[in-house]
């Protein structure tokens, strides 16, 4: 059920890279303009996303849930309603409020629904993954058919979604009355230290995936000289490939270690990345895509709960970075990126990305496994599954 409501409020953060194309050939817009509008999805996001991490911390607030979800979806559908940048900058920046609200509490219910099973909370990262996909290839053929104004028709899952959360979420977790299930959350001490290097990974690691999944579209077309529908589908390859490097991210973790995980996925992405800047045609680049892809999201799940192991007493909190703050701190980068496109090219932008994955790499060289204490003194206590 988590899985599920996660694939459907991250299918509005995909919509709106699938919009930017659109506001591009209706509205023209600059590449350093529909850069703002993923500034606008992100930047309130990112400053709320911490409250709502404490908020649900000191009491369970599982309505945030559907709320948020809600939320996301009204914001994204309203963007192509209004015809000036303005408003549509607030709209899109309403929609990041919902998703910030929305991942905190969500994340908290899965690691419940899941325990310590990387693979477990892999199938939950993977529901937005495959939203995100999702949001790409429905809106694409909705935008083409109606134009921006056709953003109205995508409120309908979040409004599906959200009625059978209401019903079900509560019984689902947690087991019928009088019979509720033992929690399975992490215990011991806070290791903050830790967190912090991991958060400096993940931010990276968001840049990279935020600065592909708004240009990519746009490389294809006005770089490789493909049409919307192909660089639409290029976005949509890339994300769905990224959810096979999700759960292989889980198996990994699960199997050798969330750290090994973390590192052979940002090592896969440098040779993928650079085949991608330099295939001369796009049909060689979109098998370069579906390798970027897997090798950006082989990380993710595991960043989820490694960080709620650093953090067993506020896994809130932990959950709101991993998740949403440092993920979508990544998009406030996204205006340099568009800027830097605009002043030479998208391929000379994509070319600047290569180094972060390397960056990455050796950031996460410096983290330690939460499973094993380290000299002087303790962490959490984490149980890994057997293989």
């Amino acid at each position: 059920m988590m899985s599920s409501a996660h694939m459907v409020d991250d299918l509005y953060q995909g919509v709106v890279p699938a919009m930017l194309p659109f506001f591009v050939s209706e509205r023209h817009y600059s590449y350093a303009a529909v850069a703002g509008l993923t500034l606008a999805a992100t930047m309130l996001s990112s400053v709320v996303q911490p409250a709502f991490g404490v908020w649900s911390d000191r009491k369970p607030r599982r309505w945030l849930v559907p709320a948020g979800m809600t939320t996301a979806a009204l914001g994204v559908g309203a963007a192509g309603l209004f015809p000036g940048y303005a408003a549509t900058w607030v709209m899109v920046a309403i929609s990041g409020i919902g998703i910030a609200a929305f991942h905190p509490s969500a994340a908290s219910a899965a690691r419940r629904a899941s325990g310590s099973s990387n693979r477990g909370m892999s199938v939950f990262a993977l529901g937005g993954n495959v939203g995100f996909a999702l949001g790409t290839l429905m809106a694409t053929p909705v935008l083409l058919w109606l134009g921006l104004r056709g953003t109205a028709l995508l409120i309908l899952p979040a409004l599906v979604m959200a009625a059978i959360l209401v019903k079900w979420l509560t019984p689902v977790l947690d087991g019928p009355a009088g019979a509720r299930r033992p929690s399975a959350m992490p215990t011991g001490p806070d290791n903050w230290p830790e967190f912090l290097k991991l958060t400096s990974v993940v931010v990276v690691r968001s840049i990279v995936f935020f600065g592909l999944s708004s240009f990519l579209a746009l490389y294809f077309i006005h770089g490789l000289g493909t049409s919307e529908v192909v660089g639409g589908a290029a976005l949509t390859v890339f994300l769905a490939s990224g959810a096979v490097g999700t759960l292989l991210g889980g198996w990994l973790a699960d199997r050798f270690g969330p750290l090994v995980s973390i590192r052979y996925g940002f090592a896969f992405c440098l040779p993928a990345m650079a085949g991608l800047v330099l295939a001369p045609g796009w049909q060689l680049a979109m098998i370069f895509v579906v390798l970027t892809g897997v090798g950006v999201f082989v990380p993710f799940s595991v960043f989820v709960i490694l960080g709620q192991n650093y953090l067993p007493n506020r896994v809130g909190t932990a959950s709101g970075v991993t998740v949403g703050l440092a993920v979508t701190v990544g998009g406030l980068f996204n205006p340099v990126l568009g800027t830097l496109a605009d002043a030479t090219s998208l391929h000379f932008a994509l070319v600047a990305l290569i180094g972060l994955p390397a960056l990455a790499l050796v950031l996460a060289a410096f983290l330690r496994d939460p499973a094993a204490a380290p000299r002087g003194g303790t962490v959490a206590t984490v149980v890994r599954p057997k293989p």
